[in-house]
């Protein structure tokens, strides 16, 4: 997000042309084609022996003693890349209106200061835009933790999936799905825990 608001920012006409390519892309079409496209539409331009390799489980090798590491499931892969384009859009557009709300006159006295353009992003726009779109940032937040559930409609085995799983073996529809909510709602309450801790710092410092 940080690198696609820089874009949107940048002086350079062929990065902002890219940026707002990238935003009407991944924001004008909707997550759960791309989660579609991302697990049926690329596997068909590969070969087939990498769609193979791909859709078998495959084992790491370093054993925890009590548990084996395996190379993530195919299914988990797409979700996560899907999630990651579809999501970056949305934080890089909030980064950005933290990036407008800085005072020109920080970025023309840490050039006057002698500061390159580069530490003058680091260390003087990003700590205070980061400060001003903390509510903002912690809403994104929570907007993807609740957009995981689409990952059941490639088969990724998560929550909104087990939850249809205990379902479909019990056919105890409300006591399943109102756990399933519950859960969810735990997981928001907790992202905006931390998001309400951080807001009280007036800066990023240490966080």
């Amino acid at each position: 997000g940080v690198f696609l608001a820089v874009a949107r920012s940048s002086a350079q006409p062929w990065l902002q042309w890219l940026a707002r390519l990238y935003l009407s892309l991944f924001r004008n079409t909707p997550l759960l084609v791309q989660l579609f496209f991302w697990y049926f539409g690329l596997p068909a331009l590969l070969p087939e022996s990498v769609v193979a390799w791909l859709n078998t489980e495959h084992v790491l090798g370093l054993g925890l003693g009590f548990a084996q590491l395996s190379w993530p499931s195919f299914e988990f892969i797409a979700a996560i890349i899907g999630m990651i384009f579809y999501s970056t859009a949305y934080v890089g557009e909030e980064i950005r209106a933290g990036f407008n709300g800085v005072a020109p006159t920080q970025i023309n006295a840490g050039l006057a200061l002698g500061m390159q353009r580069p530490q003058v992003l680091r260390y003087i726009v990003l700590p205070q835009a980061l400060a001003i779109i903390k509510p903002a940032l912690f809403g994104q937040y929570m907007n993807i933790a609740k957009n995981t559930s689409l990952g059941m409609a490639v088969g990724l085995m998560e929550l909104s999936y087990r939850s249809r799983q205990a379902e479909s073996e019990t056919f105890m529809s409300f006591q399943v799905y109102g756990i399933g909510t519950v859960l969810y709602i735990l997981l928001v309450i907790a992202i905006g825990m931390v998001g309400r801790k951080l807001g009280r710092r007036k800066a990023w410092q240490g966080a």
